[in-house]
């Protein structure tokens, strides 16, 4: 395969439809708008969801749910991934500052340890939380926990 014989796949590209370009193109005369109301006229554009004045799908059903917005959202990360991060990097101290120069979180992120997986290494975390099983496996092998 070269350059000059790439194409898109078949039926990807088709023609645009010129409008009112005469009777004999077959899109001439409303130029495919209809006969009178408001979408044949120029400047016409409904809103996003409107249904002709019907009660919108939107507004029918029931409000459910409800998010607090004084919420603290935590990144997960297991034990396993502790580990990966431990062997790939040759680290045995793991802060949420290295976390974030290495891309695994983000900036303003805060994270937790789970305990999902198992911890070969003897690691220091330093986490925004824990869990009582993460924190138990963490000490099991001597390592520590330290809360920020």
């Amino acid at each position: 395969m070269e350059l000059h014989n790439l194409k898109p796949a078949q039926g990807a590209v088709r023609n645009r439809k010129r409008v009112g370009r005469g009777q004999g193109s077959g899109r001439g005369g409303t130029s495919t708008r209809g006969h009178k109301g408001a979408g044949s006229r120029s400047g016409d554009s409904t809103k996003v969801g409107f249904e002709g004045g019907q009660m919108p799908l939107q507004r029918r059903l029931p409000k459910i749910g409800f998010k607090s917005p004084n919420r603290i959202e935590l990144v997960p990360i297991n034990l396993e991934r502790l580990q990966e991060i431990a062997d790939k990097y040759s680290v045995n101290t793991i802060t949420p500052e290295f976390l974030v120069a290495k891309g695994i979180i983000g900036k303003g992120d805060l994270y937790k340890v789970l305990a999902r997986g198992e911890l070969k290494t003897q690691l220091s975390v330093t986490a925004h939380a824990c869990s009582a099983t993460a924190k138990a496996a963490i000490e099991a092998i001597g390592g520590s926990i330290n809360l920020v």
